[in-house]
């Protein structure tokens, strides 16, 4: 259930690929949230309840896909800074220490895009905020986040016995689901991917551990790009490669088909957007974005879209 990819090692930009896979839809919307936006750590009102909540007003302008209305699962702020969450089953957010102010999982992100301009900064954020489990359609938000910014430097945030199990540095390019990263990383270890070739045998299923591992032999094949189009593509290409097809052959719980696929230019702030039911790629041009109010937002299903959708934003009413 969804796969991160980051590339921060050609010479033209630093670029990040992400899927979605899930059971049904999660009702995307893109949005463009102005600087100065106040916001409530419980909010939307009615998914949690708390004593002590986190309130921020935004620093950093961001564009961003939402999940069900209820929060960020992915997306870039003005500043160079770009994250993404993911499912992890094992995630442990642990009792709450009401010490500290806390946000809901799904705001988890918007806090980091809001208040920080490096992965650096926002954790050092982390150390002061509770992070709260909620619940949506059923199912826990058990969250990783995979954070990296313009510099190309990136972390990824686990939780576990409610701790924060970070992996800070620019070589932690590659997230996908459970088992955990450390285990992922021992996993990957075990493939000796030194002398790839056409017959090199290459996990090829579509559990989390087989996508993890191509998406890492896939990612260091990768050619220098001539241009932004062709690096836009060469992520996108992996990004399909690891996605899950439609009738693959799903568990009870935990592998889904994929449902978006997104690609992020952190050095040219644009935002690409694939739906995998729909035949066009669609992208936003933040620096073009008229982000001087209220919440601006395309729907990525509006099947009218195609191609440079910056101009095609409209106000946008949400409850967070």
């Amino acid at each position: 259930m969804c796969t991160r990819v980051l590339w921060n090692t050609n010479d033209l930009a630093v670029l990040t690929g992400r899927s979605m896979d899930w059971p049904e839809s999660t009702q995307p919307s893109i949005v463009g949230f102005a600087r100065g936006r106040e916001r409530d750590g419980t909010h939307p009102a009615g998914v949690v309840s708390d004593p002590n909540p986190l309130r921020w007003t935004s620093t950093y302008s961001s564009l961003v896909t939402t999940i069900y209305g209820l929060g960020t699962v992915d997306g870039l702020n003005e500043a160079g800074l770009a994250g993404h969450a993911l499912y992890l089953e094992s995630t442990d957010f642990g009792p709450r220490d009401a010490t500290k102010p806390a946000v809901q999982a799904g705001l988890w992100l918007q806090y980091l895009l809001d208040q920080a301009d490096t992965v650096a900064e926002a954790l050092r954020l982390m150390d002061g905020i509770e992070v709260l489990k909620v619940s949506a359609r059923g199912r826990d938000a058990n969250l990783h986040l995979a954070l990296e910014d313009i510099g190309g430097d990136s972390a990824i945030i686990e939780f576990a016995q409610g701790r924060p199990v970070v992996h800070h540095g620019r070589q932690f390019t590659l997230m996908t689901n459970d088992p955990t990263y450390d285990e992922q990383l021992k996993l990957l270890s075990l493939q000796d991917f030194s002398h790839p070739s056409r017959e090199m045998p290459l996990p090829g299923n579509v559990n989390p551990v087989d996508r993890f591992q191509r998406a890492a032999y896939y990612s260091a094949l990768l050619p220098a790009p001539g241009s932004q189009r062709q690096a836009v593509a060469s992520v996108m290409a992996i990004m399909r490669n690891v996605s899950v097809p439609f009738g693959a052959p799903y568990g009870d719980f935990g592998v889904y088909n994929t449902e978006y696929r997104t690609v992020t230019d952190l050095t040219n702030r644009m935002y690409f957007f694939e739906l995998t039911t729909s035949p066009n790629v669609i992208w936003v041009d933040m620096d073009r974005l008229k982000l001087d109010g209220a919440p601006v937002a395309v729907n990525p299903y509006d099947e009218s879209l195609v191609g440079d959708v910056t101009d095609r934003f409209v106000p946008h009413d949400l409850p967070f």
